[in-house]
């Protein structure tokens, strides 16, 4: 349960806006909710736009009863846990409200995933029926996986059964279709959908603490460990979205350009939840092209563009840019990995549009931090707590003492948006959380005077490309396999596209042939996810150990850091 405690230092308070309240009034409620709310204000204005065909807020609404209904027909209800391997698509937003209206709870899975991490999911998570499309790239590996895992249903859609009139390039957006074989587990998306909708409602007791989502994190054991995000916690960060955009934000006029994948917290909640709630149209692109985009934005007056870095950065290199009409743009959003100001500062030249960052993660439910709409410039700053949420920076050796402002040490956040705990893991609840439940985030960082947050590091080894969390220990246990590996430690980079990038050290063992990158990224293709592919190896001699003999990682960032000063002092001379 959230509690709030009395003697954090809240100077924030002295920067937030006049129209934003921090003392946030919220009560928990069951997530679908707020699709009901929306539907109750504006039933006829259209809720998505997939490939052109657009859905009402009202036929969303029957979409989700609908398929809420076909679900609890093949025993989805209380205590069942729902996969859903999809990408940016209608079945996702009818899939994800249809799993919590039928009882259920949804576990989210990751299309950028290895094999072997989507095995450790469905077991750890207890998922029992998957959700997914019939694409080559999604179908069979779920198919491997009902063999061996206890997947015991599949529910499969076709991607363009929401869009029949799609062009053939929208239809091989995602590539060739796979054969299905339809029978006992395994049902049309849109099987599920032909009834009357009349589905067994179950209220719940206590919203605050309820399961609604087991969202997959990791941490230094690189282990994914599932956040327990409860109707509670989801309902909060979007009330917290809610009272942060009030005054940019026309509930019923705003049109949301969702390039985002759904099954990453921060689009999950910033594109679907929110976005649904402020009965937005939503329109969805399963992937980013900025060609697309572009004249998505120009064409369709778009309103709202929430990114992660790399998508901002790829917009201004691409020539087309300055051809396209971005005026209507007015709120722009980064988050996933941190905003490079420079970044920033061209990106509102060229657009007139501010890109304002703000801080999260996947325990607190996307929402950390905010930069207010009017505020002036804090180059590196992730803005200042979200409301009803506090911020502590505590010493980094464990203490609970807050430190004063400007010194650096470990951010921990408390509110009504953060996470219960990890799934099955108590004793990985309990390193998390301070006495006074504040969550430790891992990030190393300071508050200023004025309670803005800046984060300068990580105390867990974590590396973020394109906004995705990318272990070590998983790469380095995949090179392991490589015949010949004796010892290897792997790195994050930094990286002017993805933010940063893992980079590989490697020991040989004595008498093994060597290889070139190009082999180890063709052996490792199978075995790691497209978000953590290598983007450089070294082979060494040795690689640095501590005096206790484990291998050190300390001087090989160290050894990164002078390369690339160095580099940079070379350009410049």
């Amino acid at each position: 349960m959230w509690r709030r405690a009395v003697t954090t230092q809240r100077r924030w308070l002295k920067s937030y806006p006049d129209d934003i309240n921090w003392e946030l009034e919220h009560t928990a409620e069951a997530v679908p909710s707020l699709l009901d709310a929306a539907v109750a204000e504006f039933p006829d204005n259209p809720a998505i736009d997939f490939f052109g065909a657009k859905m009402s807020y009202r036929e969303l609404s029957q979409q989700v009863a609908r398929f809420a209904r076909g679900l609890q027909q093949i025993g989805v209800g209380p205590g069942v846990h729902v996969g859903l391997y999809l990408p940016n698509c209608p079945h996702y937003f009818i899939a994800f409200l249809g799993v919590l209206r039928a009882g259920g709870v949804v576990v989210n899975y990751s299309p950028l995933d290895a094999e072997r991490t989507l095995e450790h999911k469905i077991e750890d998570s207890q998922t029992d029926v998957m959700v997914t499309l019939d694409l080559e790239a999604f179908y069979p590996r779920m198919v491997s996986l009902m063999s061996r895992t206890r997947l015991r249903h599949l529910v499969v859609g076709e991607l363009t059964e929401f869009c029949a009139q799609a062009s053939d390039e929208q239809r091989n957006l995602l590539g060739p279709q796979a054969q299905v074989a339809w029978g006992a587990d395994c049902s049309r998306f849109a099987a599920l959908l032909n009834n009357d909708g009349n589905y067994q409602n179950h209220p719940l007791d206590n919203p605050a603490d309820a399961l609604a989502v087991l969202q997959y994190t990791g941490g230094t054991t690189g282990v994914p460990k599932g956040a327990i995000l409860t109707h509670g916690n989801i309902t909060a960060s979007c009330a917290q979205l809610r009272e942060v955009l009030n005054s940019a934000i026309v509930p019923g006029q705003e049109r949301v350009l969702a390039v985002l994948p759904p099954f990453h917290i921060y689009a999950l909640m910033v594109n679907m939840i929110f976005g649904l709630r402020a009965a937005a149209e939503l329109y969805l692109h399963p992937r980013f092209d900025v060609p697309t985009v572009l004249r998505e934005i120009s064409q369709n007056r778009i309103t709202t563009f929430p990114g992660v870095p790399t998508m901002f950065i790829g917009l201004l290199a691409h020539p087309q840019t300055a051809e396209h009409d971005l005026t209507s743009l007015k709120m722009c959003n980064s988050g996933g990995a941190p905003l490079p100001v420079e970044v920033q500062q061209q990106y509102r030249v060229r657009s007139g549009c501010a890109l304002r960052e703000g801080w999260g993660m996947t325990e607190t439910t996307t929402s950390g931090t905010f930069t207010p709409r009017d505020a002036a410039p804090r180059p590196g700053s992730c803005g200042i707590p979200v409301p009803g949420t506090q911020i502590r920076i505590l010493p980094l050796d464990g203490g609970e003492t807050e430190l004063p402002a400007g010194e650096r040490g470990e951010v921990c956040i408390q509110g009504p948006n953060i996470t219960a705990g990890y799934w099955k893991r108590p004793d990985a609840t309990a390193e998390a959380m301070t006495s006074e439940g504040f969550l430790r985030t891992g990030d190393i960082g300071y508050m200023d005077e004025d309670g803005y947050v800046y984060i300068v590091d990580r105390t867990k080894d974590m590396i973020l490309c394109s906004g995705y969390n990318v272990y070590p220990r998983v790469i380095e246990e995949a090179i392991y396999e490589y015949p010949g590996v004796e010892e290897v430690s792997v790195i994050g980079v930094d990286d002017a596209y993805r933010g940063q990038a893992p980079k590989a050290f490697i020991k040989l063992k004595d008498g093994a042939e060597a290889f070139d990158f190009e082999t180890l990224q063709a052996f490792l293709a199978s075995r790691l996810g497209k978000h953590e592919r290598l983007s450089a190896m070294e082979i060494r001699p040795e690689l640095p150990k501590t005096p206790v003999g484990k291998l050190s990682k300390k001087e090989l960032y160290e050894e990164e850091r002078q390369r690339q000063a160095s580099a940079a002092s070379a350009a410049t001379a």
